[in-house]
């Protein structure tokens, strides 16, 4: 089992996104992370436990859901942004790249495409290219959700 810990801007769409219902705008099962580190990321059927605060006196158990899919992603975050997944990128096409480039930072707990660059570039002054795994779960069946 693996755990992730959480910026608390993330627990509400975390804890919607543990529900039983289909994935909608406001739900979270998704994170990205980092690749390197020696840190194993959770692979597919494997549980994942989800926290906000770890490794702090105000540690919270979220709920836990279960590894979908684990896969390759880059981040471009310079205009006009892409997002690459294994072999999958954002189309070619402007209109369609920015429905999809913010279709992707709505499921990963944003407003939309520039609030997810925002974080980041607050995050990691500089970082314009950012290559990871994007690990994505499900809500497990009759999981208790931690409000």
């Amino acid at each position: 089992m693996v755990a992730y810990s959480f910026r608390p801007r993330f627990i509400d769409p975390i804890l919607a996104g543990l529900e039983h219902a289909p994935l909608l705008p406001g739900m979270k099962r998704q994170t990205i992370r980092g690749a390197s580190g020696g840190k194993r990321h959770a692979r597919p059927g494997e549980l994942v436990q989800l926290y906000t605060g770890m490794r702090t006196r105000q540690c919270r158990k979220l709920g836990e859901g279960r590894c979908v899919a684990a896969e390759p992603v880059t981040l471009l975050l310079e205009k006009p942004g892409l997002v690459i997944i294994g072999d999958a990128m954002t189309p070619a096409d402007e209109h369609e790249a920015a429905r999809q480039l913010d279709a992707f930072a709505i499921y990963d707990g944003f407003r939309d495409w520039p609030d997810l660059v925002a974080f980041w570039a607050a995050e990691h002054p500089g970082l314009t290219r950012f290559e990871g795994v994007l690990i994505r779960w499900e809500p497990l069946a009759g999981a208790e959700v931690r409000p």
